[in-house]
C-alpha cells in the first residue's frame, strides 16, 4: 500500500476540511457529518457555519488551519478570485496541506486557474482535483449530485467514501481543468433551457392556461428537462429563493463566454442568456434563484409575472 493511501485510510474515514458553507457547501457538509466524517470548516463568517458547528463540526480561523487539520480539503466558494485567495494565498489551503493529501475545488471556476492550482499542488506533493457539481440545492441535500472531476483518476478513486455520501455519479472528465470545462458545457446547456422553460410559462400564462395543468401535460414529453421538473413548480408558487443564485450563474456564463472567445467560438444562445440574466440583476434579483429569469422576460413584454414572489432570505 502506498504512503499516500495510508494517509487517507489512517483514521478509517478521512478527516475533511471544508472552506465555504453556503447553499451547496453547507448541504454537502451536513451529509458528511451525518455519515460520521470528522469535519473542520471555515467560512467568511462563523455565523454562516453555526448550524454545522452545532452538529459537531470543528471551526478553523483560516483555510490554512482547516487544511492542516485534514487529510482532504475541499473548497466551495463563490468566484475564481475567492478560489485564488483561499487556495493560493498566504493563509490558503495549499499552505496547510501535507504531502500525500488531496485538495478538491468544487467551485465552478476558471479552467486555467484549476490547472495553475494543480501545478502548485503537485510541486508540494499534493493531488488537486477540480470537481464542480451539477444538481442544485436539491441534489446537494439529497446526495444526488453529479461531480465533474478533472485530475488524477487515482485521487478520485481514493475519495470513494466521500462521493458515496454526496453524489449520485462521479465522472472523470480528464486532466486538470477538464472538470471546469465540462461544467461550462453544462452551464451552456442549462442557459438556453432556462430561457425556454421561462418563455413557455409566460406563453401559457398569457394564453390563459392553468399553469399546473400545462406542466402536467408538457413535462413528461419532449419538452421535459431538469429545469421544467424542479424549477418550474417554484415559479408557479412565486418561489424565487436561490437554489443557485442568478449572480453566480451570470459569473459562470461570463467564464464560458471568455473561454469561447479564447477558442474562437460563437455561442449566441449563451450570449443571449448572459444579457437576460444581467437584466434580472438590474431588476434586483441577483441573489434570487435562476428561475427569476421569468421576471426579466416578463418585463420585455411590458408585463409582470402574475404570481407574486414569496419572501426569501437573500
Amino acid at each position: 500500500m502506498s504512503q499516500q493511501t495510508q494517509t487517507i485510510s489512517l483514521h478509517g474515514l478521512p478527516r475533511l476540511g471544508w472552506i465555504g458553507t453556503g447553499i451547496m457547501g453547507g448541504a454537502m457538509c451536513g451529509r458528511l457529518l451525518d455519515a460520521g466524517f470528522p469535519l473542520t470548516v471555515t467560512s467568511r463568517s462563523q455565523s454562516r457555519a453555526e448550524p454545522l458547528l452545532e452538529r459537531g463540526a470543528s471551526w478553523a480561523e483560516t483555510p490554512c488551519a482547516a487544511a492542516a487539520a485534514s487529510d482532504v480539503a475541499f473548497t466551495c466558494v463563490g468566484y475564481p478570485r475567492d478560489v485564488r485567495q483561499v487556495v493560493l494565498g498566504r493563509d490558503g489551503v495549499l499552505a496547510g496541506l501535507r504531502t500525500g493529501t488531496i485538495f478538491v475545488d468544487m467551485t465552478t471556476s476558471e479552467p486555467a486557474l484549476a490547472m495553475e492550482i494543480a501545478q502548485a499542488a503537485r510541486a508540494n506533493g499534493i493531488e488537486a482535483l477540480d470537481a464542480p457539481v451539477s444538481g442544485g440545492d436539491v441534489g446537494a441535500r439529497e446526495g444526488r449530485l453529479t461531480v465533474m472531476a478533472g485530475g488524477s483518476s487515482a485521487a478520485i478513486a481514493r475519495l470513494d467514501s466521500v462521493w458515496q455520501v454526496i453524489a449520485a455519479r462521479v465522472v472523470h472528465c480528464g486532466p486538470p481543468g477538464s472538470g471546469q470545462h465540462t461544467k461550462m458545457a453544462n452551464q451552456v446547456a442549462i442557459a438556453s433551457t432556462m430561457i425556454g422553460m421561462c418563455e413557455s410559462l409566460l406563453y401559457a400564462s398569457r394564453a390563459g392556461l392553468d399553469l399546473a395543468t400545462t406542466l402536467e401535460a408538457i413535462g413528461p414529453g419532449a419538452a421535459g428537462s431538469w429545469s421544467l421538473q424542479h424549477l418550474a413548480p417554484r415559479v408557479l408558487r412565486g418561489d424565487f429563493a436561490p437554489g443557485f443564485m442568478v449572480e453566480h450563474f451570470l459569473k459562470d456564463l461570463g467564464i464560458a463566454l471568455a473561454e469561447c472567445r479564447r477558442m474562437g467560438l460563437v455561442l449566441p444562445g449563451a450570449a443571449l442568456a448572459e444579457q437576460l440574466y444581467q437584466e434580472a440583476i438590474t431588476l434586483g434579483h441577483g441573489r434570487s434563484g435562476t428561475q427569476a429569469l421569468v421576471i426579466a422576460l416578463a418585463k420585455l413584454s411590458r408585463t409582470e409575472w402574475p404570481i407574486s414572489p414569496t419572501p426569501h432570505l437573500a
